[in-house]
């Protein structure tokens, strides 16, 4: 199947397409026209008949987009630059993508995470580890990595063009090595405009998991995000996978919502938990 196309719309960006079955306003400006967006969404979702749209908003567009049939799954307070609620709302275009038949798995989840929520420690990754960010030399190790641990992935990270073009625009990625092998990645999705960045992008090869090294890269990730002057820090993560909902409680993150079967990933349309912390 065809990756999702990533384009502009108005002033705002999307991504839409038949792998993940939706529209997904990515970002938007605050001179948008809300009701402009909001028509323009609807008519892309019914020329292609995608049963989901997905938007991030400001919470002065809020109201336009509950207007027309939006529900709000989750709220950052100060996502935009610090000072305005972001909103993460969902259009259902047909009812059978809104129904979540593993519920109170996902809901056993968000409750055992909160339980552990800010007891995370940074593991040292001794001395035959090195961590960084990754260069464009490493695009390759990483897409071959992407492509061993994700049958399918919202965007196309097991193609090695692609991780070298998000490396040009916003995205930074980092990685764990041993030698010249590569054991674990993840990346920061920024927002530089409106100071908030995303925590995504979380891979390791199979025989290095239970290591910690999710939690090796996330603290390197943080530390460099607070220094380039990011408020906000978040993830939307596989609702029902344990692993990575409790590496974001341990780590202080809070829960904010969940967005209904938001995202086409390892094989399967998933409903999608979205965790925030504020920088120290």
């Amino acid at each position: 199947m065809k990756n999702d196309v990533v384009c502009s719309l108005g002033n705002s960006i999307i991504q839409h397409g038949k792998k993940n079955n939706r529209v997904y306003l990515m970002k938007t400006t605050a001179d948008e026209i809300p009701s402009f967006v909001v028509s323009k969404i609807d008519t892309l979702a019914d020329e292609n008949g995608y049963s989901k749209a997905f938007v991030k908003v400001p919470a002065g567009m809020k109201d336009e987009f509950k207007k027309n049939g939006y529900k709000t799954e989750a709220m950052i307070p100060g996502f935009f630059s610090g000072k305005t609620d972001g909103y993460f709302m969902s259009k259902y275009y047909t009812p059978e993508r809104e129904i979540i038949n593993n519920k109170e798995r996902i809901e056993q989840i968000i409750g055992d995470a909160e339980d552990i929520k800010g007891t995370g420690k940074i593991n040292n990754p001794g001395k035959d580890l090195t961590v960084r960010r990754a260069e464009k030399k490493d695009a390759a190790a990483l897409s071959e990595l992407y492509d061993s641990v994700f049958e399918s992935y919202p965007f196309p990270i097991h193609e090695p063009g692609y991780i070298e073009e998000t490396m040009d625009e916003n995205i930074i990625y980092f990685g764990i090595w041993k030698g010249e092998k590569l054991l674990a990645a993840s990346s920061c999705e920024t927002d530089e405009g409106n100071l908030n960045v995303e925590m995504t992008d979380f891979a390791a090869s199979p025989e290095c998991r239970g290591e910690g090294y999710a939690g090796i890269l996330l603290a390197a990730m943080e530390a460099e995000m607070k220094k380039a002057g990011y408020i906000t820090f978040y993830t939307i993560a596989r609702a029902a996978f344990e692993p990575v909902n409790r590496l974001f409680a341990r780590f202080g993150y809070e829960y904010c919502g969940t967005m209904k079967n938001n995202t086409n990933i390892c094989g399967s349309f998933e409903s999608m938990n979205v965790w925030y912390k504020k920088a120290d």
